[in-house]
């Protein structure tokens, strides 16, 4: 009973705000247009967002913690170019990634040819202030204040000139190499697809090799001119290249990634622009009829003009708070028009429904009492859902901007159509009421004088006039509708036939299994190559590298960070455990063979150990670069301690080299927690992998809970509660669906792909909710009959969203970036797996599932029998009464 009185109270109270909009159309149609005017002209405080770790990295992780206990002891900027990696290196650099295409490249001529690239790169000026600023100005500096370069380098001068003395070539070992000064160096991030002679020995041939120049950014005018001499840097790789194409050259800089990762926004204008059109055109069409009276071309243009107007709105809310523009935001217009789609067909539907000989204000509240409430439910859940998702527990800040600024478009959305797109259907009623064309306002002849005019104007003129008004009038004159006859005339009976219905449980037992199979299958994505566009340089870098250097991991930073016992026989041999099996650049191991070499046993003192260390060890030339990698504190007798020190390992991968990276980081930090030697590990790729699956599967997490929460919560606001529970089970079945056929469809679990899933949400119920509510409040019935006025009244305006949308997403298919790659398979796959539950599986399952209308007529019929009886005994009462009366 409760609720049934908040549903009508409901119902009531947006038949009162149709009446309201309708008294006032000229307000609610002008208003939406001066506000999305005069925030749109907030543009001129358009910022881009420049720092993509700020975006993409998990904000609170256990890496971020270490790297900065990392960089109190050794600061990172400095030793960058030992703690390698890939697409994550700290401060300015430019790196090039050369290849051979035939032959090695440490054959002669290429190693010339290499050299004298060196030497180009060394030599490129930056003209600032009256003074030319060279790589020798710029670069990071080592002990001897000399600029470091790459080892790889030292070792093709020494080839070079070992040819060029006639003398023989000292064999190249891999992964780990002995300069000519005797200190061992790692190459394996220097040389790519190696081919050796066998385990370590020497180097045959190698198809790539890689050159990094560090810079220095100390200042902001160190900055600015580091800026432009990395713009310089891919100028002059491909002036080069064209001069030596038997190399190839896959330059990459530190402003790359975030050139490539905006540079999304610029190459899809175009292609939004033609989605828009598209989209545009097919409203239009879905939205016309043969009837010049009854046809709305310009409801459906003005439906995408109101999600555009909502769509100004939010983006210069957004400029005045100061907010920064990513290309994740492209993902917001698409979903402002799923939402506003459905509401706008909705309403154009309902107004087919209304009986013509009611005045236009009638019409219109009739329209906000039948549509208003499931379409304010469904906003009322997209708001909870990204709400959730901007909340501060979201650890990645991409998603959380995506959901702060999808929460504010979607709740614009809402209200323009209620006031924008529902005054215009007060327009637009006048103009039906009163007989004249849809497009030319001129009112149409009856039709005995329409016979009297030419062909085409009875053509262009031709309308069904209903001078009496009867329930069944406006249904038949819109009948002439394509979509409205398709469905009422075939495809509801078509769906529901008993030998349609087995088949279409079949499929659904298929989508289940290959849903299952991609769900299985499911991988995170935290390759920033994912998001940024395909023809960059960041693309053709990133797959270089795949290619030829995927063999070892990044160069993993060993930091022990308090005092131990390195002296103790038993604390030497649990390190060397933990760095066996890694390719290793070890200060400790290299002493301990140094001790070793000398004949003098290592399980020393603690001031023979140290003195040792500090007095001989570090001053041989083969090990002073040791000196960096320790740090020594005196103590209050006067004697030196080792209280921090670091070792680099290296691992072995394969292909897969993320997935093994992050089991390789949980491995070696639960071994750190139970270790009696306290040591952390660090890479500044660790900062993007480190609980980014956790980071990017919360979000969603969080959404669907709050999303079930509110469906349950508000059970008692639906006609029926199974209502509720239908439209749970399909977003379950939907998001179950989407997970994995997005697998199937080689997606990755990114931020991209989950922020789709929480739309995914959304859109399902958005689609299925009128569907299942007309279905739950009808009575006197069989079930496949209601299914059938269902299909009827809501099919229509879901067939006509899921093509516009449809036809929308279509043109992001040519865009050649990554992240709308990404985009279009996700929302593509969310209309089509939610057409497919909305037309076909639920008006099958709700033929023969629970609410039962069987049940249903025979409580009306009890009732009915027994006030029958009660007024039968009450006359046979009132009979006696009357005989004793009268004795």
């Amino acid at each position: 009973m409760l609720r049934q009185v908040l549903h009508e109270g409901l119902r009531t109270s947006f038949h009162k705000l149709g009446h309201f909009v309708a008294n006032h159309p000229v307000f609610f149609a002008s208003a939406p247009v001066l506000i999305s005017i005069l925030l749109g002209a907030s543009f001129s405080r358009y910022r881009i967002e420049e720092n993509v770790e700020y975006l993409l990295a998990p904000k609170h992780s256990l890496a971020k913690i270490e790297g900065n206990l990392v960089d109190s002891l050794f600061p990172v900027n400095r030793s960058k170019h030992t703690l390698y990696s890939d697409l994550q290196t700290p401060g300015r650099y430019g790196r090039v990634i050369v290849t051979s295409r035939r032959g090695s490249v440490l054959d002669p001529h290429h190693v010339n040819s290499v050299l004298k690239l060196h030497n180009t790169i060394t030599q490129i000026q930056v003209p600032m202030l009256g003074f030319n600023y060279t790589f020798a100005h710029l670069c990071l500096l080592d002990e001897s204040k000399s600029c470091i370069v790459d080892d790889i380098l030292r070792v093709l001068e020494e080839m070079r000139s070992a040819r060029a003395s006639n003398h023989s070539v000292p064999p190249l070992r891999y992964p780990i190499t002995k300069l000519k000064d005797g200190r061992e160096a790692y190459i394996g991030h220097q040389l790519g697809g190696v081919l050796a002679s066998g385990g370590r020995d020497g180097v045959r041939s190698a198809r790539a090799l890689q050159l990094t120049y560090y810079l220095q950014a100390v200042s902001p005018l160190n900055e600015v001119v580091a800026a432009s001499w990395e713009l310089l840097f891919c100028r002059e790789l491909e002036n080069f290249g064209k001069a030596h194409p038997e190399l190839s050259l896959h330059p990459f800089t530190s402003s790359s990634l975030q050139r490539d990762f905006q540079r999304t926004s610029r190459v899809s204008e175009r292609p939004l622009l033609f989605s828009l059109a598209v989209c545009l055109s097919l409203a239009m069409l879905c939205c016309s009829m043969r009837d010049c009276v009854r046809t709305k071309p310009w409801l459906g243009l003005l439906a995408l003009v109101t999600v555009s107007l909502a769509t100004l709105t939010s983006a210069g809310i957004l400029n005045l708070t100061g907010g920064k523009y990513n290309s994740t935001y492209l993902g917001i217009p698409f979903v402002m028009l799923g939402h506003g789609l459905f509401g706008t067909f909705e309403m154009l539907s309902s107004w087919r429904r209304t009986r013509e000989d009611q005045h236009v204000k009638e019409r219109v509240a009739a329209v906000f009492s039948d549509c208003m409430l499931p379409f304010t439910a469904s906003t009322a859940l997209h708001v909870v859902t990204f709400g959730i998702g901007a909340s501060p527990f979201t650890n990645i800040e991409a998603v959380r901007l995506f959901c702060q600024n999808a929460c504010i478009s979607v709740l614009f959305n809402y209200l323009y159509i209620l006031t924008f797109y529902g005054s215009n259907l007060v327009f637009a009623g006048y103009l039906e009421n009163n007989y004249r064309h849809s497009l030319f306002c001129r009112r149409v002849p009856k039709p005995e004088l329409l016979q009297q005019k030419p062909a085409w104007y009875r053509f262009l003129m031709y309308t069904h006039y209903n001078e009496e008004a009867t329930e069944a009038g406006p249904l038949c004159a819109y009948e002439s509708h394509l979509l409205v006859a398709f469905m009422k005339r075939y495809y509801c009976d078509w769906i529901t036939n008993t030998y349609v219905k087995p088949f279409v449980v079949l499929f659904y037992l298929v989508y289940v299994s290959f849903a299952l199979m991609g769900y299985l299958q499911v991988s995170e994505g935290s390759d920033l190559s994912n998001v940024v566009a395909t023809e960059t340089s960041t693309i053709a870098y990133t797959r270089a590298q795949q290619r030829y250097f995927s063999s070892y991991s990044p160069v993993i930073g060993f930091y022990i960070y308090e005092s131990i016992e390195y002296w103790n026989t038993s604390v030497q041999e649990d390190l060397l455990e933990y760095i066996k099996g890694f390719e290793r650049i070890s200060w400790f191991e290299s002493y301990l063979n140094y001790l070793h070499g000398l004949n003098i046993t290592t399980s020393l003192s603690r001031s023979n150990f140290t003195e040792r260390l500090r007095s001989g060890f570090l001053r041989q030339p083969r090990y002073v670069h040791f000196t960096d990698d320790i740090i020594f504190a005196k103590r209050s007798d006067g004697e030196f301690d080792v209280v921090a020190s670091r070792m680099f390992l290296i691992a072995k991968t394969t292909e897969n080299k993320r997935e093994e990276m992050s089991i390789l980081l949980d491995t070696l930090r639960k071994l750190s927690l139970t270790s009696r030697v306290k040591f952390i590990i660090f890479n500044p790729s660790f900062v993007y992998m480190d609980r980014y699956a956790s980071s990017v599967g919360a979000p969603l997490k969080n959404s669907c809970i709050a999303a079930l929460f509110l469906l349950f919560f508000s059970t008692f606001l639906a006609a029926d509660p199974l209502v509720n529970a239908w439209l749970t089970v399909t977003v379950a079945s939907v998001e179950f669906g989407l997970v994995g056929f997005m697998t199937l469809w080689r997606v990755e679990l990114d931020c991209v792909s989950v922020l789709c899933l929480i739309y995914g949400v959304n859109y399902a119920v958005d689609s299925s909710a009128p569907l299942v509510s007309a279905f739950a409040l009808g009575r006197e019935s069989t079930r496949t009959r209601w299914v059938k006025l269902a299909l009827e009244q809501h099919g229509v305006p879901a067939l006509q969203s899921y093509l516009c949308y449809g036809a929308a997403l279509l043109p992001l298919a040519a865009v050649p970036s990554n992240l709308t790659r990404t985009l279009f398979r996700c929302l593509f796959l969310t209309a089509i797996i939610t057409a497919f539950h909305c037309l076909a599986i639920l008006p099958v399952l709700l033929t023969f599932l629970p609410p039962s209308k069987k049940k249903r007529r025979e409580r009306k019929n009890a009732a009915e029998n027994r006030e029958e009886i009660e007024c039968v005994e009450m006359v046979d009462s009132t009979r006696v009464v009357d005989q004793i009366t009268t004795v």
